[in-house]
């Protein structure tokens, strides 16, 4: 006998697997309800709609994203630290985040709240994490109170090495590429973007 909680966790896993691979407007209740299994009944007992039930397997999947924890700078350089970093950054954030970028990209007229939330909660959680990653892995180059990695500019400075490293990497993932066919270009685009981060972050220590 299965309890109320379990019926809900069965009936968010079926539309989670439906609604990120096929899309909100491909999915019907009938189908959710058959993977779960569970009566259209109880589901709409649980979830008003197909709206609500699709706004609850977004959220669910937004508290389930990753802060990298665990993750340990690897390399004897900050160079060769950062790549490491940006690899992780990569890597994760693909593997965790394109289905659900997929779907507020596609449902972002019908829910538009509700994509600008997927798109806050991912960069807010990774920015975060990236954030006191950099501080570590840049501890041993020389500090001011304004630079770049300064209380005021950290979080600033952390978006930055994400988009140099990661929106290139998601576009590609976006357009078909497989992760393991970006992985093959990973090892030279870190280098080079990594390179520039430093020298940017250099020329404004500068200043």
């Amino acid at each position: 006998m299965h309890l109320a909680g379990d019926v809900q966790t069965r009936i968010l896993d079926a539309a989670e697997q439906l609604f990120l691979e096929r899309g909100f407007h491909s999915t019907s209740i009938d189908e959710i309800a058959e993977m779960a299994p569970a009566s259209k009944p109880t589901i709409y007992s649980h979830f008003p709609g197909k709206e609500a039930l699709f706004t609850a397997v977004i959220n669910r999947a937004i508290n389930g994203l990753t802060t990298h924890e665990g993750f340990t700078l690897q390399g004897r350089t900050v160079q060769d630290k950062l790549a490491t970093l940006g690899m992780e950054v990569v890597q994760r954030f693909i593997g965790d985040m394109l289905d659900l970028t997929r779907a507020g990209i596609a449902e972002a007229r019908r829910f538009p709240g509700l994509s600008r939330t997927v798109h806050t909660a991912a960069r807010d959680r990774t920015v975060d994490a990236v954030s006191h990653l950099l501080n570590d892995a840049t501890q041993k180059l020389a500090r001011t109170p304004k630079g770049p990695f300064s209380g005021k500019r950290k979080l600033a400075t952390a978006q930055i090495f994400m988009d140099l490293i990661l929106l290139p990497m998601l576009m590609r993932s976006l357009m078909g590429e497989e992760l393991k066919d970006l992985k093959k270009d990973l090892p030279s685009f870190l280098h080079e973007r990594v390179s520039f981060f430093l020298a940017a972050c250099e020329g404004d220590w500068t200043q």
